[in-house]
C-alpha cells in the first residue's frame, strides 16, 4: 500500500505517549518508536501527549494509537475517554483494559475460567504475614496489583519479609497479592488480531535476566537480558500454550491486540501471570521481537495495529 492510500486509510493519526503514570519515561520511547515508523510510511500521525494537553483536542483526529503505560493508560480510563469522543482507538476497550492493568481480577477471573495461574493471596496491612508466607511457600513475589513494568515488585527470600515488600508494593498501589515462586523460567506470547475477528498467537520468547528477576532494570535499562526465540520449548508445547493464551486473551475479553506472560515450573507445567493490553514498543520490548520471527516488520506491525483500532 502506497503512502496516499494509508493517509486515506487512515486519515490524522493521534499516538499517546507519556501521560501521568509511573511508567511515562518508557511511555514516551515507545510511543515516538511508533510515531516515527508511521510518518515513515507517509501516515498523518502526531505525538500527543495527555498529560500536556486536553482531551478534547483529540477530537481533529480520526484514529488514536495508544502508546500509553500504567494508570490513566491502559487501566481503561483513556479508553472511556475515546469512547465518549467516538474515536477510534487500538487495544482494549474499557473493561478489559480495566480487568487487565488489576493483576487481583485479573487471576481471579482465570480461575473462574480454568486458566492455570500461580497460587496467589490478597494480602493488607492487617494480614498474618506469617501465615501468608507458610501458605505460599518460600521465596515468593509480593506485587502491586495495578503498576506495570514491575514497578513496585519484591522477591521474599526469607520468613518474616512479606511485611516489608507489603509496604514497598503498598506505596504503588492499596492493592497488593502475594504470588507462589514459580521456578522454571519466564516467557511472553504477544497476539495480534487478524483483520478478520481472529488473532495470532506470535512465537514464544523465553527471557532470561541477568539480575534476580525481570524486573523494571532488566526490561528497560540493561543490556544483557537474554531473549530467546525459538524459546526452546517443543513444537507441541508451544502450540498447546498459544492456543491457550488465546484462551486467557478471550478470557479477560481483549481485543485488538496484546501478551500474555507466563512461567514454567521445573517439571514442565506452565501458569499465566498477567494480560499487557498496551505492550511496550520500544527496542527492548517483546512484540516486536515476536512479529519479527513471525516475518513482520516493526513498520508493518504498527500498520496492522492501527487497522485493528474500533470503537465500542
Amino acid at each position: 500500500m502506497n503512502d496516499n492510500s494509508l493517509n486515506k486509510k487512515f486519515g490524522k493519526v493521534a499516538v499517546l505517549l507519556g501521560g501521568k503514570s509511573g511508567e511515562r519515561e518508557v511511555s514516551l520511547k515507545s510511543g515516538g518508536a511508533v510515531l516515527a515508523a508511521l510518518q515513515a510510511q507517509g501516515i498523518d500521525a502526531h505525538g500527543f501527549d495527555p498529560r500536556d494537553k486536553p482531551l478534547h483536542d483529540l477530537e481533529v483526529f480520526d484514529r488514536v494509537f495508544i502508546n500509553l503505560h500504567g494508570r490513566y493508560g491502559e487501566d481503561g480510563c483513556i479508553q472511556g475517554a475515546l469512547e465518549m469522543l467516538h474515536i477510534p482507538y487500538t487495544g482494549s476497550g474499557v473493561m478489559a483494559s480495566a480487568i487487565g492493568m488489576d493483576k487481583w481480577r485479573t487471576k481471579l477471573l482465570w480461575r473462574a475460567m480454568n486458566v492455570i495461574t500461580p497460587d496467589f493471596e490478597l494480602v493488607t496491612a492487617t494480614s498474618d504475614f506469617a501465615a501468608i508466607e507458610k501458605s505460599l511457600g518460600l521465596p515468593l513475589f509480593v506485587k502491586p496489583a495495578n503498576e506495570g513494568s514491575s514497578l513496585g515488585i519484591s522477591k521474599v527470600k526469607q520468613a518474616g519479609g512479606l511485611q516489608a515488600a507489603y509496604k514497598i508494593a503498598a506505596e504503588a498501589d492499596p492493592l497488593v497479592i502475594a504470588e507462589k515462586f514459580i521456578n522454571g523460567g519466564e516467557y511472553t506470547v504477544g497476539i495480534i488480531g487478524d483483520g478478520k475477528g481472529g488473532y495470532q498467537a506470535l512465537p514464544i520468547i523465553r527471557i532470561v535476566p541477568k539480575n534476580e528477576f525481570y524486573d523494571f532494570e532488566a526490561k528497560y535499562l540493561r543490556d544483557d537480558t537474554e531473549y530467546l526465540c525459538p524459546c526452546g520449548l517443543s513444537a507441541e508445547k508451544e502450540a498447546q500454550i498459544q492456543q491457550e493464551a488465546l484462551q486467557a486473551f478471550r478470557t479477560i475479553g481483549c481485543r485488538g491486540w496484546g501478551r500474555v506472560d507466563f512461567l514454567m515450573d521445573d517439571a514442565g507445567n506452565h501458569y499465566f501471570l498477567e494480560v499487557n493490553t498496551s505492550p511496550g514498543m520500544t527496542d527492548h520490548s517483546l512484540v516486536p521481537m515476536a512479529a519479527k520471527a513471525a516475518g513482520i516488520s516493526f513498520e508493518q506491525l504498527v500498520v496492522r495495529i492501527l487497522e485493528l483500532a474500533d470503537v465500542g
